[in-house]
């Protein structure tokens, strides 16, 4: 039984986190099909949030993806490259069980994440393949570059056929982070990501998607798409949930065929050590609302004023 259940583990670890068809880096675009196997659809009918394989039968999302804490109606779609038109490689499940984590807060989106296991296991592939989970003693040290993928807020309208976007942004200190939206705010459950200069933000994907990171020719998922103040702009980076805080909750809730956990190590030194705010911003609630997804370049030099509110990556 042992020997079994070590080579069950060894199988699964040869399969996490491989994208066998993503080769090159690219950036702010249309993702090519197969690049992002995990990344999948929730559909109500139409796309609402995005999400990843863990295993061949859960997928990880954020709770606000699912405010009615019901999954009824919802269809997860894998293989997918685009919204519209023909994709040859999706396959389709309905949700059985829907775990949103039991410290979820609505008004803070601390713990801002959720299980979905799939109606029946899907057959791993070139188009879809789980990604690797990062383990809780993961480091993410400011200026790492992630990869977030979605395919945004179609009220915004992504060009037809609507394809998957990708866009590479570096890891944001949680001490950087307070300092846009008050030390309340970001809490060790969240991970920031984005450039302080504003131009790139996971706007550009959904709700409950991947942001990703790669060692060692695997992919490692950090974080869960969450809440930003607008979209892309500069000094407020995008906020994900901070994958490596939910290992035990995610092994807890999944036992049987448990996802790959793979600690992401940072080299060098860590420069959000030695940050300080210039200024103490306000705390403040957050909102759900609509954002902007397609690739953007923005030249805009002020900041946004403390009193704005942070908005959702949602739409319905």
């Amino acid at each position: 039984g042992l020997i079994f259940f070590i080579l069950f583990l060894l199988l699964f670890f040869a399969v996490c986190g491989l994208a066998n068809l993503n080769n090159r880096i690219v950036g702010g675009q249309d993702a090519p099909a197969g690049f992002w196997p995990w990344q999948v659809s929730l559909q109500r009918p139409s796309h609402f949030c995005g999400g990843s394989l863990i295993n061949s039968q859960w997928v990880l999302t954020a709770a606000h993806c699912f405010p009615s804490v019901s999954a009824s109606g919802v269809n997860v779609v894998l293989g997918l490259q685009s919204l519209q038109g023909s994709n040859p490689n999706n396959v389709s499940r309905t949700i059985t069980t829907l775990i949103v984590h039991p410290n979820y807060n609505s008004n803070t989106n601390d713990n801002d994440i959720a299980l979905l296991q799939l109606s029946s296991p899907v057959t791993f592939n070139n188009y879809i393949t789980p990604v690797c989970l990062a383990s809780t003693n993961s480091t993410f040290y400011s200026g790492v570059n992630t990869w977030v993928t979605g395919w945004g807020n179609i009220g915004i309208s992504l060009p037809a056929p609507q394809t998957l976007q990708e866009v590479q942004v570096p890891i944001v200190g949680n001490r950087q982070c307070k300092c846009s939206y008050g030390a309340g705010s970001i809490t060790d459950n969240m991970v920031c990501a984005g450039l302080l200069e504003g131009g790139k933000d996971s706007c550009q994907g959904d709700s409950g998607g991947p942001l990703v990171i790669k060692q060692n020719n695997r992919w490692i998922q950090a974080g869960v798409v969450s809440f930003g103040r607008g979209c892309a702009l500069p000094n407020f980076p995008g906020v994900y949930t901070r994958v490596s805080q939910y290992q035990t909750w995610i092994n807890t809730q999944i036992t049987s065929n448990q996802p790959g956990f793979i600690a992401f190590t940072s080299t060098g030194t860590d420069s959000d050590l030695s940050v300080s705010c210039s200024t103490t911003t306000t705390t403040t609630t957050t909102t759900t609302t609509t954002t902007t997804t397609t690739p953007i370049t923005t030249t805009t030099t002020t900041t946004a004023s403390t009193t704005t509110k942070p908005t959702g990556k949602i739409f319905y």
